[in-house]
């Protein structure tokens, strides 16, 4: 469809849920050249709610494996007219030319993208990614109008021992009158009062409903996040009920198998089949991101952008338009954007490796095992007796013991191996170019030979998630831009999605739900406990490297 053969003035009828003073009424919303010209009551109108559209209040758009403007092309039939995206994900792998190329690409499509400059880029020291960005690019960045806050800062030692970069980033933030975003996972008590006095406004990595009371306690807004891995709206909704005014709605990180199938309209469903306040609940979908971000979105009032959704019940939340700056987007589950192809942009040095590579020398008896679980970012460790052959501990897929590599992609280096639980896979292996946050190549896999198969057939790709059976068969989905995203169709990408998870799952045996989304978080060392990057074992608590064996 041609956005722009669209008639400057038209009206939709039905019962308009006005958030602001909490009322639905019958009547007729008028828009005129992009703008809601005029709200009245009518007597007789169609059976159909209009309301602003839902804003996704923080998610990585590279998560999805498309470009910002295939994203929005698949966001708007589910009713998400916007979202706060940090794009951090690129930056790490092309610095501040990643950023640049996630705002040149949203700005070809009619959707409400807030982009905001990464604060921990990379996420830590101990890591390597393909690029830097320091205090003086963070604060040029958010010189831009365009760059409307500063985003997640992971860097929780960092804020609560006053480091100097950290502290400039966040003053560099609250100088212009900007919002700073939070990433504090587990913090609690006073160290969550010291991170929010730090000028931290959110947090959207909580699991439990304590350590969120904690933070709200402590000054901040909550996010409760429902992504592809991470999954904690049933441990958070009752806060809707304790705090309504500071709680938003998110999904952090959401693959293209899941976003084809819903977006925040789903958590909005789910929260009023429980019962929770109607008004409260769209609210927190609606309202409260664009306050807190100062967003350039409509709330259905006039005089504002005509963004809104009409969907064909408030408990349903079946989306049957959508409409962003008084152009229609969507249609009864069908993306009225047109597609456009998207530039391809990456950094991929490193060459392949040998099985060889992957050997880990007995150094002792007993080894450290990263415990994975399904739906969860953070991890566990064990302390688990080590399978020896030939001098080396070696996968024991029969105790679900597997290898797990980090290989360096802007460089030819040494593969970083460890041991993990969790993923179930009785043969084969699994890799991914899609690694937060340096986006280095994470695998696991039960044998060094599958293991070294999927590594390269994502080193040969320049990018991409791959499965490597045993017996000599490797599948893969290319992501040719950053190694994070592709420009195929959104369709075309969650068909092949899915069914290389379905290879994981039933040629493979993993156990998981979403297998390489968990595997994707495998090497983020801000996320505790016992995590890989590249350099070596890291254990996410203490915040320093540990030894593979615990008797060498």
């Amino acid at each position: 469809m041609d956005q722009t053969l669209m008639d400057d003035a038209y009206s939709r009828s039905g019962y308009i849920v006005d958030l602001h003073d909490r009322t639905i009424f019958p009547g007729r919303c008028r828009v005129l050249n992009g703008v809601v010209d005029r709200i009245e009551p009518a007597d007789e109108v169609p059976d159909q709610f209009l309301l602003p559209g839902l804003i996704d209040a923080h998610v990585h758009v590279e998560s999805s494996m498309l470009p910002p403007s295939e994203f929005a092309r698949v966001a708007v039939v589910h009713g998400t007219v916007g979202s706060v995206s940090d794009p951090h994900e690129i930056a790490n792998v092309l610095g501040v030319d990643g950023v640049d190329y996630m705002l040149d690409d949203s700005q070809r499509v009619p959707f409400r993208f807030a982009f905001g400059a990464p604060s921990c880029v990379p996420a830590t020291p101990f890591e390597t990614a393909g690029a830097e960005i320091d205090a003086d690019a963070v604060e040029a960045l958010l010189d831009r109008q365009e760059i409307p806050y500063l985003s997640e800062m992971m860097n929780v030692p960092g804020v609560l021992n006053g480091d100097p970069d950290v502290r400039a980033k966040i003053e560099a933030a609250r100088r212009r009158g900007k919002p700073r975003d939070g990433h504090a996972p587990g913090v609690r008590g006073a160290d969550a009062r010291v991170y929010a006095e730090a000028g931290i406004q959110t947090d959207h990595e909580c699991v439990a409903i304590e350590e969120a009371r904690e933070k709200l306690d402590a000054g901040m807004k909550i996010a409760i996040r429902e992504g592809s891995a991470a999954k904690n709206f049933d441990a958070l909704i009752p806060l809707i009920d304790e705090a309504p005014e500071r709680i938003m709605f998110c999904s952090d990180d959401k693959h293209p198998d899941d976003l084809a199938d819903g977006h925040i309209n789903v958590l909005v469903r789910r929260a009023l089949d429980r019962g929770y306040n109607r008004f409260d609940v769209l609210r927190a979908a609606c309202v409260h991101p664009v306050e807190q971000y100062g967003m350039n979105v409509g709330l259905l009032r006039e005089g504002d952008p005509a963004d809104f959704i009409i969907v064909d019940g408030l408990n349903t939340m079946n989306v049957l338009e959508t409409h962003v700056g008084g152009v229609q987007v969507a249609d009864r589950g069908e993306s009225l954007i047109d597609r456009t192809s998207s530039a391809v942009v990456n950094r991929f040095e490193a060459g392949p490796i040998e099985p060889a590579e992957l050997r880990v020398p007995a150094d002792g008896a007993r080894i450290r095992v990263i415990t994975a679980s399904d739906n969860e970012l953070v991890t566990g460790e064990e302390i688990a007796d080590a399978t020896l052959q030939n001098g080396a501990a070696v996968a024991d897929p029969q105790r679900d013991l597997l290898k797990i590599a980090v290989v360096n992609r802007y460089r030819d280096a040494e593969p970083s191996v460890a041991f993990i639980r969790g993923f179930g896979l009785t043969e084969g292996a699994l890799a991914s170019s899609v690694a937060h946050d340096s986006h280095n190549v994470v695998a696991v896999g039960a044998s060094d030979e599958a293991l070294a198969r999927a590594v390269n057939a994502v080193i040969d790709a320049r990018g991409g998630i791959s499965a490597a059976d045993a017996n000599g068969e490797t599948k893969l989905l290319p992501l040719p831009i950053a190694g994070l995203m592709t420009d195929e169709p959104y369709p075309d990408v969650a068909r092949a999605y899915t069914q290389l998870a379905g290879f994981a799952q039933t040629r493979l045996g993993s156990s998981m739900d979403a297998p390489f989304m968990t595997l994707s978080f495998m090497a983020l060392l801000v996320i505790p406990q016992l995590k890989l990057s590249d350099r070596g074992l890291f254990d996410g608590d203490a915040f320093h490297f540990v030894d593979r064996f615990v008797d060498g």
